[in-house]
């Protein structure tokens, strides 16, 4: 089972976990992450964080990251939940859920979701700070963890 949503809506992280377990039937773990807007950034306070999408476009790619961790991992149920509209600090932006026979391969797939969720999802993300707006650049570091998993 893989569940994708994609909105401005917040979301309660608890009913996605029971929601995911439900799902995974006899599946032994189940794990998560939760992102948060930060504080800061670039050293400046951060008034807030808009994130842009193409209705669609969107959903598919965290559909095809979904498949790609399932097919990995032998998970039996995987969430992507992702915010977009404007968000402030303190803010949940996504929720990962991987559920499993066994630990390693559910923390192992909410890793590789991050990582994909990071450099393959079609976000973009404006911060406003108190010097002004600024687009997000990919880093350097989120391309790093993702390549690690064409290396394994």
């Amino acid at each position: 089972m893989i569940r994708i949503a994609v909105g401005e809506a917040d979301f309660d992280a608890g009913a996605e976990v029971r929601r995911l377990q439900a799902a995974a039937g006899d599946a032994g773990a189940i794990a998560s992450f939760i992102g948060v807007v930060r504080p800061q950034s670039g050293g400046e306070a951060l008034l807030s964080m808009t994130l842009e999408h193409y209705p669609g476009m969107t959903e598919r790619a965290l559909e095809e990251i979904a498949q790609a961790a399932c097919s990995r991992f032998a998970l039996s149920a995987v969430t992507i939940v992702h915010r977009v509209g404007r968000l402030v600090p303190g803010a949940q932006i996504v929720f990962a859920g991987a559920a499993s026979g066994h630990r390693q391969a559910a923390f192992e797939g909410v890793q590789f979701l991050m990582d994909y969720l990071k450099t393959q999802a079609p976000f973009w993300k404006l911060e406003e700070r108190v010097s002004g707006d600024h687009w997000v650049e990919a880093r350097s570091s989120d391309d790093e963890a993702a390549a690690r998993w064409e290396r394994r």
